[in-house]
């Protein structure tokens, strides 16, 4: 079994990186997915988050209001700080759940790790294999404008609150090329995939 770390910039094209390579047959586990799972209606962790932060937080229907969470904390640090106390810890709990039942059926000869804050929260030297998906600050920022529907202050403000781009690239294994058109970062995934199956197999 291989472990690889994906991570990259928002916008950067990692989504699709992770995307293609569960079409080539990795298991992929989402943390994004987990950190929603972790703060579900009913969980210790939204409550810790209301504690936290106010039943402002709260969409009316009791799931957690993330555009009004990210309001508050991106640009904070301090806030930032404790929403990851709150979240990392369980995230990690259940992808390291989620990872052991993938190894024990024993079909699950690559697992990927798809962590937006990998190289923030000190997971660098976790994997066996850490991928990093890179365009530059600017082309994400334009891409979270065009794409998502940002004003650009908080497209900024987004991009500022990850790691510098270097540091990232530093600790990266393997870099993917995200600045062009999908189908090439499909193409550079394809050739990842076949460098992590002579790996597996040898």
């Amino acid at each position: 079994m291989i472990r690889v770390g994906l991570t990259g910039g928002i916008a950067a094209g990692k989504s699709i990186a992770a995307a293609r390579l569960r079409e080539l047959g990795a298991y992929v586990i989402d943390h994004d997915r987990l950190a929603r799972e972790s703060v579900a209606p009913g969980s210790a962790g939204l409550s810790a988050i209301v504690q936290r932060f106010g039943p402002g937080v709260l969409a009316a229907d009791g799931t957690l209001d993330r555009a009004a969470l990210a309001s508050i904390v991106f640009g904070d640090e301090a806030a930032l700080t404790d929403l990851n106390a709150i979240v990392h810890p369980r995230v990690h709990d259940l992808a390291a759940a989620y990872e052991q039942a993938a190894a024990g059926d024993g079909n699950a000869g690559v697992i990927v790790h798809d962590i937006p804050l990998l190289i923030e929260t000190g997971q660098a030297g976790d994997f066996d294999v850490l991928v990093v998906v890179h365009a530059p600050a600017d082309q994400r920022i334009t891409r979270l404008v065009e794409n998502r529907g940002m004003s650009l202050p908080e497209a900024r403000k987004r991009v500022a609150s990850q790691v510098d781009d270097a540091v990232r690239l530093a600790d990266a294994d393997e870099v993917l090329d995200g600045t062009g058109q999908p189908d090439n970062l499909r193409a550079q995934v394809d050739a990842l995939w076949e460098k992590l199956q002579k790996r597996h197999e040898a």
